[in-house]
């Protein structure tokens, strides 16, 4: 489902030239967990950014449902990204002055055409992260935890093909990221494709397979 051959992205930094990536090629059958790990500096963050059509590479190609989306240009990698790509942050990113409900709902904002009964679907999805008695509260009123599950809900608004999770317990105390591991397990079981990019070695553990990146290329691709 998600398949990169060769992807290459270099960046000039002063008077060098940086290869983030340097001729990545894997596939991501649907379905399945994968975790992608690595330690800073390994080329995760431009992997991820890859992965969810916020950058295009040099080189190589990167199909996601057979559609070669790195030949998109901004405006199309952006309605292609909204439909089909849900995104995890570590900082949640919600916005603060929005009610839990309203944030579940971002996504429609972007949405051309018609919202494809969203709302009852943020309402089911916001029901099933147990936030059902939340919906009107602000990000300030609730856990991180809490506000991690609002960004899971966002994320899978609409229906989307991959899950893409960065650091999705980076900010969370150990009881909280072991309830948000549970239920990327549990939407995982569901039959969606979750990628989810760690440094940490026990988040990682979580997924069916890991593949490890190091200095932009490909250091190891094994099951969990």
């Amino acid at each position: 489902m998600v398949c990169m051959e060769a992807i290459t992205r270099r960046y000039r930094v002063g008077g060098q030239v940086i290869a983030a990536l340097d001729g990545v090629s894997f596939t991501v059958p649907q379905g399945q967990f994968t975790a992608i790990v690595g330690p800073s500096g390994s080329g995760k963050s431009t992997l991820l950014n890859m992965l969810g059509c916020l950058d295009r590479p040099d080189s190589g190609r990167y199909l996601l449902d057979g559609v070669d989306v790195s030949t998109f240009d901004d405006e199309r990698a952006s309605d292609f990204r909204n439909r089909r790509i849900g995104f995890v942050f570590q900082s949640f990113h919600l916005l603060p002055r929005l009610s839990v409900l309203e944030n579940a709902l971002l996504p429609r904002r972007f949405l051309r055409g018609p919202d494809e009964g969203l709302e009852r679907r943020a309402h089911e999805l916001l029901e099933r992260m147990g936030l059902q008695r939340h919906l009107l509260h602000r990000p300030g009123q609730l856990s991180g935890g809490q506000m991690q599950r609002v960004a899971i809900a966002r994320a899978l608004l609409m229906r989307p093909a991959l899950l893409l999770a960065d650091e999705p317990t980076g900010n969370l105390d150990s009881k909280s990221a072991a309830d948000v591991l549970a239920l990327l397990a549990e939407v995982h079981a569901a039959g969606q494709t979750v990628v989810l990019v760690t440094h940490d070695p026990d988040v990682a553990a979580q997924a069916q397979r890991q593949i490890g990146i190091r200095d932009g290329r490909i250091e190891f691709d094994a099951a969990a």
